[in-house]
């Protein structure tokens, strides 16, 4: 999942940006959620700290602070070199500043043509998620399901376990920030993942790399992230 931050000291124009993103967001059911929306550039670094995620960034140039939006992507390349920055301003002739400042944006917005922007930054969002997914593909082992007419890809490492779901033909995917319920079975699965993921019970498919502790005798396994899953007696003396 990628994570959408907006920077811009005008409310009026931020409040424009966050609903051109969302609707997009929506129509093309990208896996992205906004995460902060801000006129303070302190704030969205105090919040990208704690972020496991990779970001997209649309920042305005001018912030009204003692950092500008320049600035401000040149500290945020320290926390999320991955991230997609792009610009958002009325001054064009600005470009060439990020060539300075290095600090490598995937585009720039025009304010000054509300039309453009909207399908400006519809292209961004696409853009990134496309080029998101072939880095992710390339660096990480991934899973990919599709639930609710979205492909949602998720790193290995971030996968705790898969439960098979009360509701028939289902599995719901735990994962380190999120839970998916899509269409398949714990057997399907078993034979697609294998490696790292181990079955220890009919209903339940887990990640070794990811257990934290396992009680033999209530046979139960605990995970890292403090959720716990059942381990059947016949699959215990494998573990």
């Amino acid at each position: 999942m990628l994570d959408i931050f907006v920077c811009d000291d005008e409310d009026a124009q931020r409040r424009t940006i966050v609903q051109t993103i969302q609707n997009a967001v929506l129509i093309e059911e990208l896996d992205m959620r906004l995460a902060l929306d801000t006129g303070d550039p302190y704030a969205l670094l105090e919040k990208i700290r704690s972020s496991r995620n990779t970001g997209i960034y649309f920042l305005d140039i001018d912030l009204n602070s003692d950092i500008n939006g320049m600035k401000l992507a040149q500290q945020i390349r320290l926390f999320d070199p991955r991230g997609f920055i792009i610009f958002i301003t009325a001054h064009s002739e600005l470009s060439y500043m990020t060539f300075q400042y290095r600090v490598e944006a995937m585009d720039f917005v025009l304010k000054d043509s509300p039309a453009e922007a909207k399908v400006k930054i519809r292209e961004c969002l696409l853009n990134a998620m496309e080029r998101y997914t072939l880095q992710t593909n390339k660096t990480h082992k991934v899973y990919t399901v599709e639930a609710s007419g979205r492909k949602i890809s998720v790193d290995h490492e971030d996968i705790f376990f898969f439960e098979t779901s009360v509701n028939i033909h289902k599995v719901i995917l735990h994962a380190r920030d999120r839970q998916i319920e899509f269409s398949g079975t714990i057997k399907e699965l078993a034979g697609t993942l294998g490696g790292d993921f181990v079955r220890c019970h009919r209903s339940f498919l887990v990640n070794k790399n990811n257990i934290k502790e396992i009680d033999s005798k209530k046979r139960i396994i605990y995970f890292t992230n403090g959720e716990s899953c059942l381990m059947s007696t016949r699959m215990m003396k494998g573990f």
